[in-house]
């Protein structure tokens, strides 16, 4: 079963949103067996909705559209499906009612552009939006299914969980799909495919691996399709210990869950808290860690030192020490997470400083020079890194090598104790 994601809106294509809608509706449909085709992105004019359509109904079976649903002259998605489909506006009463107790309740008086909000294509299936005025609307069309919804994020989603998946699952009998995710570091995608070419070579039709770099990590991701899920769930089993035992040494876990959100896993299991000292990362890993809920049961807070004088009065480094060996050295960054775990109070800290770039280099200590530490209340360990010229690239890399410390500290602490 194959679905196309069809977004309306010039704010998307001129960059000034970013389209997280397709991506949270592509790992939804996943879910429940349905593989996204393509992903399309259109401005707001009738010609190219038309031709998207056209296009979508030869590759998928589900054309799902967000956006051009607001009242006003630019949004034009509604106008053009009642167009197409040959089917005059009407005026839907139950959505009209919607819509005024929606007024009524932000105490705000309705006028004609949104009671037009009522008007629906004669012949669609009309979908009550809980969370807004613009209705979801569904059509089907050819063998296919057309449905549209408003582009606003928290909107789509609730339409999309409470509504049309379900509707979905009900219309169609949907294959089971499996997912499994090794995470490994150190080994770089193409020679870890060799050292796995063999079991992939013998994987079935049906399971495919997929390799997914980022910054140092791999994530392998071995996906099954099929009408028995326990059996799925016994062959991906069967090869992900086959991958783990070949790459042993690489493997950092076998979640699928974010790096950091691993290392808050592991912590919070165990009791531990952390802290941070950052300079050259701005808060960057900081915020790594509190995107995610309950983050704040392992991740006390921590310091963005830039100055050296704030590295001296908050985490305690020496002045001697920043004459002496610099900002961005070894002894720094040692001094700087003693400094957060001893004042924080934390179980673990890491440091950062270093030379993002791209101007601040010397001869000695070129852009993408990064000394990192972590330090417990037994020990600190410290190592540089030599990363390349782009500031936020090294930014993103200063913060995965860190949390990749953290991780090789913590699992060989745990081991230890």
């Amino acid at each position: 079963m194959f679905a196309e994601i069809i977004t309306i809106g010039d704010e998307i294509l001129i960059g000034q949103i970013v389209d997280t809608n397709s991506a949270w509706m592509g790992i939804e449909l996943n879910k429940v067996g349905v593989k996204v085709k393509q992903i399309t992105s259109i401005s707001d004019d009738a010609e190219h909705i038309v031709s998207a359509l056209d296009e979508a109904q030869k590759r998928a079976d589900i054309i799902l559209i967000t956006g051009g649903l607001g009242p006003t002259k630019d949004d034009i998605t509604k106008h053009t499906l009642s167009k197409y489909f040959n089917m005059p506006l009407r005026l839907d009463e139950e959505t009209l009612a919607h819509v005024k107790l929606f007024f009524e309740k932000l105490n705000r008086p309705m006028i004609d552009v949104n009671i037009k909000q009522a008007e629906v294509p004669d012949g669609c299936t009309v979908i009550k939006n809980q969370n807004g005025t613009a209705p979801c609307m569904w059509f089907e069309h050819n063998g296919k299914i057309i449905v549209s919804m408003p582009g606003v994020p928290f909107e789509m989603k609730y339409l999309m969980q409470d509504e049309i998946i379900p509707r979905i699952q009900q219309r169609f009998q949907m294959p089971f799909i499996v997912h499994q995710t090794i995470l490994t570091a150190g080994l770089g995608e193409s020679f870890l495919a060799q050292e796995i070419a063999d079991i992939e070579d013998a994987l079935p039709s049906h399971i495919k691996l997929a390799y997914l770099p980022k910054l140092g990590l791999v994530r392998l991701r071995l996906s099954a399709t099929g009408s028995d899920e326990p059996a799925l769930l016994a062959e991906v089993a069967f090869y992900t210990k086959k991958i783990v035992e070949r790459v042993e040494k690489f493997v950092v876990l076998t979640e699928d869950v974010p790096f950091e959100k691993a290392i808050l896993n592991l912590m919070g299991k165990h009791g531990l808290t952390l802290s941070l000292a950052e300079s050259c990362t701005g808060g960057y890993i900081s915020h790594l860690f509190t995107q995610h809920s309950g983050s704040s049961a392992v991740f006390q807070g921590g310091a963005v030192t830039y100055s050296n004088a704030l590295k001296q009065t908050v985490l305690g480094v020496k002045e001697e020490t920043l004459v002496t060996f610099g900002a961005v050295s070894e002894q720094t960054a040692k001094e700087m997470a003693l400094g957060a775990v001893n004042n924080f109070k934390t179980d673990y800290a890491i440091a950062v400083t270093g030379v993002a770039g791209p101007d601040g280099g010397t001869a000695e200590k070129p852009v993408g020079t990064v000394w990192i530490a972590v330090a417990s209340k037994a020990e600190v360990n410290a190592k540089m890194y030599k990363f390349a010229s782009q500031r936020l690239q090294n930014i993103e890399r200063a913060a995965m090598a860190a949390l990749m410390m953290l991780f090789v500290q913590l699992k060989q602490d745990l081991k230890g104790g």
